[in-house]
């Protein structure tokens, strides 16, 4: 059984110094890190919030991903493949299900179509000239709404590797918006070739 709130906190504090900080992360030491470790710090430890803050759109009526669920580059009848603008790294694309549920809450059937345009949106990313890896995160803490994140990272820019690369993005300069919108729009046609689905909510091209 998982530590209570309170143990996991005194637990933590443990190792904390006295202003409840916790040591440097080993990753701020890695040579992918974009940080020096001197003058960093980490931020005191705060005690644990119970019962916990509700996510953003917890309930259909206020979800933006409900209400958004005709927006993206890319749909079938039960997802939606949107981009993410004014990032810093070439792409990042963001799958949902057009009918509010959270990961939990899928069917094994929607699941395994989760798996299946999951693994088609890595393969048409990675196809894209330019482009190392594609990297998939599900979080989860800030929306109700599932969500599942895909960070393209550019070749050759091998500090961008692994767990770091969410920071990378947020520290680099916006990308071009004109190529990542051609690139978005070379992943979706691949995507409508390869498992279906359309490029508008409609079921008809947005230029016709």
């Amino acid at each position: 059984m998982a530590l209570r709130p309170d143990e996991f906190y005194n637990h933590a504090l443990a190792a904390a110094d006295g202003e409840h900080r916790l040591p440097l992360a080993r990753m701020t030491g890695w040579d992918i890190s974009p940080f020096e470790p001197d003058g960093l710090r980490v931020a005191p430890l705060r005690p644990p919030v119970l019962p916990e803050p509700a996510r953003h759109g917890e309930e259909p009526s206020n979800c933006e991903a409900c209400s958004g669920r005709d927006d993206g580059i890319w749909f079938n009848d039960s997802w939606r493949l949107t981009r993410i603008t004014g990032v810093g790294v070439p792409l990042v694309l963001m799958l949902h299900p057009r009918e509010h549920y959270d990961m939990a809450d899928l069917s094994d059937e929607l699941a395994a179509e989760l798996g299946v345009v999951s693994t088609h949106i890595v393969r048409h990313v990675q196809a894209l000239p330019h482009i190392s890896r594609a990297h998939v995160y599900r979080i989860g803490d800030g929306g109700a709404h599932l969500h599942i994140w895909f960070f393209a990272r550019p070749e050759g820019q091998t500090q961008l590797y692994g767990s770091w690369m969410p920071v990378w993005d947020d520290l680099l300069p916006e990308y071009p918006a004109d190529v990542a919108d051609a690139d978005a729009a070379i992943v979706a046609d691949a995507l409508v070739a390869s498992v279906g689905g359309r490029r508008s909510a409609a079921g008809e091209s947005p230029h016709d």
